[in-house]
């Protein structure tokens, strides 16, 4: 008769060949830089997610679409839409009255920007490059592989409750605990971090393709660092420090202008901003 330890090993091992499986499974190629992405959400799934999440968050909020920076707003998506190669997206894009300094984009081109941050903007190629990040993760399905990512982790988890069940108590807490920290800090927090630099490159080529001088991307981070943005602990934090994103943002340009040279339209920096 087959002890307990071993029945329990081939049942742990059976459950991480399972996970495995769907990780393999799961993988796909993110747009324009190739990385490979873990995924178990459908495109469907996660742009139905989007667009209901942005019907709460407008039901919430205050839109103002008579101001000036609006029909700004509009114009620059849908020339970044242009370029974005996403027939099934079914693009929004909405003003919301708040002092906040944030834009944000959700699974099948639902973007918002707020009033707060367009004093930032300064141009309509500044807004420009804010509006491509947020496409870019978008585009990448950057929501969608934080999913995976989770679903995965609990996958683990599980995996390892079930392994060690016999343990001494002490001993289990522990290595569970160690397992959460373990997780968030080596796999989840590392992969956000990832994906703001993919969603800075994307959105850099995104701008360009679309006719805004990608240089104004640069000028918008530098002046966010002259303003005295705080960047916070970078080894605990999902986006990258000011400085090493300005820093990547330059050794990406040579690739941005090439695409900029070829822009049939360029508009260079636009209009000043925030109109009233």
């Amino acid at each position: 008769m087959a002890s307990m330890s071993s029945v329990v090993a081939r049942k742990t091992a059976f459950c991480v060949l399972i996970l495995a499986a769907i990780l393999l499974a799961g993988c796909v190629t993110a747009p324009l830089t190739g990385r490979r992405q873990l995924m178990l959400v459908s495109s469907a799934q996660e742009m139905q997610l989007g667009a209901d999440a942005y019907k709460e968050v407008l039901s919430k909020e205050k839109e103002v679409p008579n101001h000036g920076s609006a029909a700004v707003l509009r114009r620059v998506g849908l020339r970044i839409a242009g370029v974005a190669n996403q027939p099934s997206f079914q693009w929004e894009f909405r003003l919301i009255a708040s002092d906040q300094v944030n834009a944000w984009a959700l699974p099948g081109g639902k973007i918002a920007f707020y009033t707060g941050i367009l004093p930032y903007l300064k141009n309509e190629a500044g807004m420009a490059a804010v509006m491509a990040h947020e496409v870019g993760h978008a585009i990448a399905r950057h929501g969608a592989e934080r999913m995976s990512q989770q679903i995965v982790a609990g996958v683990g988890l599980e995996v390892l409750k079930y392994g060690m069940k016999d343990a001494k108590p002490e001993t289990r807490e522990a290595m569970l605990g160690l397992y959460g920290v373990g997780t968030n800090v080596a796999v989840l927090l590392p992969y956000s971090r990832k994906q703001e630099y993919e969603a800075d490159h994307i959105g850099l080529i995104l701008m360009a393709k679309a006719g805004y001088d990608p240089e104004e991307a640069v000028r918008f981070w530098q002046d966010m660092v002259a303003r005295g943005k705080p960047s916070g602990f970078d080894l605990l934090s999902t986006h990258p420090a000011d400085e090493k994103r300005i820093a990547e943002l330059k050794k990406l340009m040579p690739e941005a202008k090439a695409e900029y040279a070829k822009a049939a339209n360029k508009y260079g920096a636009g209009v000043v901003l925030p109109l009233k």
